[in-house]
């Protein structure tokens, strides 16, 4: 029979002795000094523990934003691997590298570097592969991210220059794509090139002196490969961490925004701190991303540069077309009518380039960037906002983002334009006068019936509220009547339809002064009055508690609560009337 030390009489003795903790090793003792050495000099202490203490609430559509930040960590990992074995000149060479149907072509030192890096630098390709798919990746979550913040609301005081500085980075991101695939100067990216020197000459005036400028001489010249490698690693990515720094400041200063729950307001925020339970979950999700970006850059190829060979001008490539998220532009210059290009003043104005190539992007953004903006004054919305919106309750705003993404479809369509008349064995010029009317016409009809279905969801959500889930189950009285039972909902299913504000059109004031005068005002008064009707009429508002109570009362109250209202039901209720 074995006994233990516990089992002993004299350990009884020691019963009431508090629990003696190890104590630190001898590691954590100089990890702790230097901690501490740290903070007696810059004073860090407070500021990571108020950000460890951090609450951010849970949901899965708040990943977007995480998908858009590891995709730009791997674009920076993965290009500090590119940058020890890329060559950024054009200088001219002769290939003598492994892969044998380019051997003795002369090619610039970029391309041979880059084909190189593809197939004598073990990993190369991965991480090359690597590179493009987070990059491609990094805008696709950051433009989705973007869409969630839009549909729901969350650009709203306080956070209008957290979303402008999104726009800043969505465009910049165009911006440093086109820069890092112009880079490998093989025909793909040549001919990109080339299309771009079209683009600066098109500016009215100075188009030419600045193609001259960025090319340092006619092109193509050996100075553009060199400045856009020095943009590309260096300008844009610390412009764009530095602004992605100040993104993730202003959300730990703010309170983060949360949907609508029950316990939810605007003066709280529902969910986990950072440590230990969102640093874990956030960590994990960085190597689920990292792992498939390597898994897709492993089994999908992307830019095969040795299939189009290195950069000459005289031949174009049937069939180029940019990167995705370049496509838009692309198409818009493939629809603007020739016509638009005109002399004036012994200059000649290629504004069917111009419009589409230079001004299209600036236009776009800053429209994005200003709507923040615009809806306050329209709605007349003042206050923060913390809580989301659910996209059926702001029909016109859910509307207008919709049209916005119809007309980026129709213009990205139209990119392919001589692709799609291939494949569907049509007219090019078919193809692009239905592209041209769909422009305008595309947007028109998606607000139109977007607004429609989301009146209609606001409707069935009142209806469910006020009348219970069908259960299936058919009733018969005893008069003989039959009826459908109605399962009520619970109470956090209805804290969802009907947690959100009910929104009515400004009122038009009179415009004038006691004596008559038309205030200066009274146009701009007139116009924010009939934009608010646009915003707000036919809005659905939330189910009150004295409707909830008129329709739970014998279930028959329901015509009162559409023909009269909250008032009268509210009257009925205190008298005992239903």
């Amino acid at each position: 029979m074995s006994t233990t030390a516990n089992d002993r009489p004299a350990m009884g003795l020691r019963t009431g002795d508090a629990p003696v903790s190890a104590p630190p090793s001898a590691g954590a003792k100089k990890l702790g000094g230097a901690v501490g050495w740290v903070d007696d000099r810059l004073g860090p202490a407070k500021g990571v523990n108020y950000l460890m203490k951090k609450v951010f609430p849970d949901h899965w559509s708040f990943m977007l934003g995480e998908i858009a930040m590891y995709s730009m960590i791997i674009c920076l990992l993965t290009g500090v691997f590119l940058t020890f074995w890329f060559v950024p000149s054009a200088g001219h060479t002769v290939y003598d590298g492994s892969y044998v149907p380019l051997q003795g072509v002369g090619m610039s030192e970029a391309y041979a570097s880059a084909l190189n890096i593809s197939f004598d630098i073990k990993g190369g390709l991965l991480i090359r592969q690597m590179h493009h798919w987070a990059a491609l990746m990094f805008i696709v979550a950051l433009s989705a991210h973007m869409l969630r913040v839009f549909f729901t609301g969350a650009f709203r005081k306080p956070r209008e220059l957290n979303w402008i500085i999104g726009c800043l980075l969505s465009m910049l991101a165009l911006v440093e794509g086109f820069a890092g695939y112009s880079l490998p100067d093989d025909l793909l990216s040549g001919t990109g090139l080339r299309a771009a020197e079209g683009f600066m000459q098109s500016a009215p005036v100075i188009g030419s002196y600045l193609a001259y400028a960025v090319f340092d001489g006619p092109f193509p010249g050996e100075a553009i490969i060199p400045r856009l490698y020095s943009v590309h690693v260096l300008l844009l990515p610390a412009i764009l961490v530095g602004l992605f720094t100040a993104h993730i400041v202003m959300v730990a200063v703010q309170k983060h925004t949360q949907y609508p729950g029950p316990g939810r307001t605007n003066n709280n925020v529902v969910g986990f701190p950072v440590m230990p339970v969102y640093a874990a979950k956030a960590g994990g999700f960085f190597f689920i991303v990292f792992g498939f970006i390597a898994l897709i850059s492993a089994i999908v190829q992307i830019n095969a540069i040795w299939v189009y060979g290195p950069y000459d001008p005289s031949p174009v490539t049937a069939g180029s077309q940019p990167d995705w998220y370049m496509l838009w532009a692309d198409g818009a210059l493939r629809l603007l009518p020739g016509w638009l290009e005109f002399s004036a003043f012994g200059y000649t104005l290629s504004l069917n380039v111009a419009i589409g190539a230079l001004g299209l992007i600036p236009v776009v953004y800053g429209a994005m960037a200003a709507y923040p903006f615009l809806e306050a004054w329209v709605t007349g919305d003042k206050r923060e906002h913390h809580l989301l919106d659910r996209p059926r309750n702001q029909p016109t705003r859910t509307a207008i983002g919709v049209a916005a993404i119809a007309f980026y479809l129709v213009l990205a369509l139209a990119g392919s334009n001589d692709i799609l008349a291939i494949k569907l064995h049509m007219s090019i010029n078919d193809i692009t006068y239905f592209f041209r009317a769909a422009t305008f016409l595309l947007p028109i009809v998606a607000f139109w019936a977007t607004r429609r279905i989301c009146l209609s969801l606001q409707r069935a959500d009142r209806n469910l509220v006020l009348h219970g889930r069908e259960s299936g189950r058919i009733v018969q009285t005893a008069e003989g009547r039959f009826f459908e039972v109605h399962e009520p909902l619970d109470e956090y299913t209805r804290w969802k339809l009907v947690g959100f504000e009910g929104q009515e059109p400004l009122q038009l004031t009179a415009g004038t002064d006691a004596h008559g005068v038309a205030s200066p005002a009274a146009g701009k008064d007139k116009l924010r009055a009939r934009l608010s009707r646009l915003y707000f009429q036919d809005t659905v508002q939330p189910v009150t508690p004295a409707e909830l109570e008129a329709a739970h009362h014998d279930g028959h109250a329901h015509e009162a609560i559409e023909g009269g209202s909250a008032a009268e039901l509210e009257a009925g209720s205190s008298s005992g009337h239903h």
